[in-house]
């Protein structure tokens, strides 16, 4: 058995994922590690790349793109590590960092998850955790504590416990995901990894988030060329969240707010977001 199985998702991102297989490739010889991708039927030459360029990677492709998801779900099937190391394809995942994070879970037995904090290109920090997501809390957050910590950050490097991390660098227990039960696949993008940190901690396991990590996070390079699509499956996913771990004061407070954020012209989107109600 591994120590730690690292599990990308890849959809057309060969750019990136060359850079982020690479930057793995420093890893200290003491920790047994494998390397799994899923490739979600991309079409810009990926799984050629990690063919002729990373052969010790496994490679799994899928016949159409399965979401982020229920991808991963297939990652954790095929791989075997203590720890799980899920990484978007466009972080660079310096092995000092990880490492530490690795040496967080060792130390603490009663750890479900840790995740760094995340730097665009620009080195600002990114939204890579919180606590609860109902609409006030989200409302207050964007509103304030995005900017807060913002700043907080470049100074303040205490670890501390949290409600939910970031799944573009999570390093899970395989116990705590196993009876976490992995990914909810009705999720196809976005809080998913909320929804499965809500589950861990359900399970008695704690979360931490290490500031003092920092990994570096382009963001949105998969979803960037299919703007609407994105759009669409966060808004799907974020009402099948509310309708999964909120009251339902919560779920009328964004329905309300998402048809007076749409024109008359873009109903015809919530109604499909809503079909799923039905």
């Amino acid at each position: 058995m591994p120590d730690l199985s690292v599990i990308l998702v890849s959809f057309n991102d060969r750019k990136h994922l060359e850079k982020c297989l690479q930057s793995l490739k420093g890893f200290p010889l003491e920790v047994d590690l494998e390397i799994v991708t899923v490739d979600n039927n991309s079409s810009d030459g990926s799984p050629d790349l990690i063919k002729n360029k990373f052969p010790e990677v496994k490679l799994l492709c899928a016949s159409e793109n399965l979401g982020f998801a229920k991808a991963c779900n297939l990652g954790i099937l095929a791989s075997s590590g203590e720890f799980v190391l899920f990484l978007n394809s466009d972080t660079i995942a310096e092995v000092q960092a990880l490492s530490v994070l690795l040496d967080e879970m060792k130390r603490n037995p009663s750890i479900g998850a840790v995740g760094p904090a995340l730097l665009s290109e620009q080195g600002t920090y990114q939204v890579s955790f919180g606590k609860r997501v109902d609409f006030f809390s989200e409302f207050i957050q964007k509103g304030f504590f995005n900017l807060y910590y913002a700043k907080k950050l470049k100074s303040d490097k205490k670890v501390r416990e949290v409600g939910w991390l970031s799944a573009a660098c999570l390093l899970v227990r395989r116990k705590a995901l196993e009876e976490a039960g992995c990914f909810d696949e009705n999720y196809f993008l976005y809080f998913e990894d909320i929804d499965l940190c809500y589950k861990i901690r359900q399970e008695g396991w704690t979360l931490r988030f290490c500031p003092q990590v920092q990994i570096s996070h382009i963001g949105g390079t998969s979803t960037s060329a299919v703007k609407n699509s994105s759009r669409y499956h966060y808004r799907k996913s974020q009402i099948y969240f509310y309708r999964k771990h909120n009251s339902r004061l919560s779920q009328s407070m964004l329905r309300v707010y998402l048809w007076m954020n749409f024109n008359f012209g873009r109903k015809k989107f919530l109604r499909m977001l809503y079909k799923q109600d039905q």
